[in-house]
């Protein structure tokens, strides 16, 4: 984007033009005890100097490591035409498409997506999608609040610890009372989970397979929320879907998750793609869009937004959400992945995934010192125990061109020796010797910390 400065002139006229003093008055409106309240310290830079820096910090990047970290952002081989089809001007627009009569190319787009969301879940509708996966998690506990006027939801401790976050931050200014179903061995702990639903229970999240890559026991915690009339979400992995039965089968309500892996580069994090699919039941509650199909007064067919329960579109406290657009380019990226591969190449993708996470799993348990940390059915991911703190170890092989994994002891008491490893497709006999190599290595030296 070009690069454009504001002299104090510029901002004082610009202040004097809406009708404030100083930029002071102009954040009136937001108790202090919000406001930050120590300076920037933001360095006056010329457009050389700030392009300058900026090409020193992105060389900092380690972009072409080899990746065997998940948790939500995987490394799998995107075809060349994704990126062709999304970066035509039809698609990467400034903005997000509002009318219909100019926009029925991306509305199009958007409803083919709900319809891949649809027959990968097996839900009823799929809104035009959210953020990223995160904030699809917290959305559904809003809808599920609204839904069953209840004020309690329950969230898996081995669902992902970054949406448990953004969860409560989501519902930290409303009076909701969020519990944690504690977990066992790596799995929701369901006699606990038992114990805590209760006919105040909105909502229960469970995550498959869950963060450390096992499957839960889906079947048992959709009976007895049912039971109490709450509410099932699951978040999802949509390359494991492909061969895992799907929300729908296990009687869910809502399914959510990140929809990065399906065609979308990992960015060092970002941006993602959040999807939302739920049942017919639910659909006026649903955030965010829809696209749909329908017929104009010739008969031809024709693609509208419809439901629009934003709060840019009805009375405030009408709304279901204040998410106020969609990632309509990543969700075109999905479009195009998925409609290339098909259910086909979707579930190859997917078994591939699976193999080599067990080769890795193989070859990574046989190493001294390393052992898995967790017993149990898995899909691409898995968690091992290491032989010094896991976050010594991720460093270690860093130095060696290898992400190695993820920590879960920056966010799990008591698993700092607990690797997270996953794979996909794209890991080849090569990149998992490369790896075995490197742990072996780091054994010998022994001394990571001081590497």
């Amino acid at each position: 984007m070009s690069y454009v400065s504001n002299t104090p002139n510029d901002r004082k006229e610009m202040l004097a033009k809406i009708g404030v003093r100083d930029f002071e008055e102009l954040l009136r409106e937001i108790p202090k005890d919000l406001r930050l309240n120590r300076p920037l310290n933001i360095p006056q830079l010329s457009e050389f100097e700030l392009l300058a820096e900026i090409k020193a910090i992105s060389e900092r990047n380690q972009s072409d490591a080899v990746c065997f970290a998940g948790g939500g952002n995987y490394d799998h081989f995107i075809p060349a035409v994704v990126n062709a089809v999304i970066t035509r001007p039809e698609f990467m627009t400034a903005y997000t498409p509002y009318q219909a009569e100019v926009a029925q190319g991306t509305l199009q787009v958007i409803y083919e997506y709900q319809t891949h969301l649809c027959r990968l879940t097996g839900m009823d509708v799929a809104n035009a999608s959210l953020y990223d996966g995160g904030s699809a998690c917290a959305e559904s506990t809003i809808l599920s609040i609204n839904a069953t006027n209840r004020s309690k939801i329950i969230v898996g401790e081995s669902l992902n610890p970054l949406y448990r976050e953004v969860i409560r931050t989501y519902l930290s200014p409303r009076e909701i009372e969020i519990v944690t179903a504690p977990m066992k061995d790596g799995l929701l702990d369901l006699n606990r989970l038992e114990d805590l639903v209760d006919e105040k229970t909105a909502c229960v999240i469970v995550q498959q397979p869950n963060f450390f890559g096992l499957l839960e026991d889906i079947d048992r915690v959709v009976a007895m929320t049912h039971k109490i009339g709450g509410l099932v979400v699951m978040s999802i992995d949509p390359i494991a879907q492909a061969l895992l039965k799907t929300p729908a089968e296990y009687g869910a309500d809502i399914a959510v998750g990140e929809g990065q892996p399906l065609g979308i580069p990992m960015s060092f994090g970002g941006p993602g793609l959040g999807f939302f699919a739920t049942t017919k039941a639910l659909v006026r509650n649903v955030p965010g869009r829809l696209a749909a199909r329908t017929k104009d007064l010739d008969g031809k067919t024709g693609f509208v937004l419809t439901l629009q329960t934003r709060e840019q579109h009805i009375r405030r406290e009408k709304a279901t959400s204040n998410i106020c657009t969609n990632q309509a380019l990543c969700a075109a990226a999905a479009t195009v992945y998925l409609s290339l591969l098909g259910r086909t190449g979707l579930k190859r993708v997917a078994l591939l995934s699976f193999e080599r996470a067990q080769s890795v799993y193989q070859a990574v348990s046989a190493i001294e010192g390393y052992e898995p940390y967790f017993k149990g059915a898995y899909g691409r991911e898995f968690a091992v125990r290491t032989p010094r703190p896991a976050s010594e170890i991720i460093d270690g092989m860093l130095k060696r061109g290898i992400l190695a994994g993820i920590d879960a002891g920056r966010w799990y008491r008591g698993l700092d020796d607990c690797l997270i490893m996953a794979a996909t497709e794209k890991r080849t006999a090569s990149d998992i010797a490369r790896l075995v190599d490197g742990l072996k290595e780091l054994n010998t030296r022994g001394v990571l910390s001081r590497m």
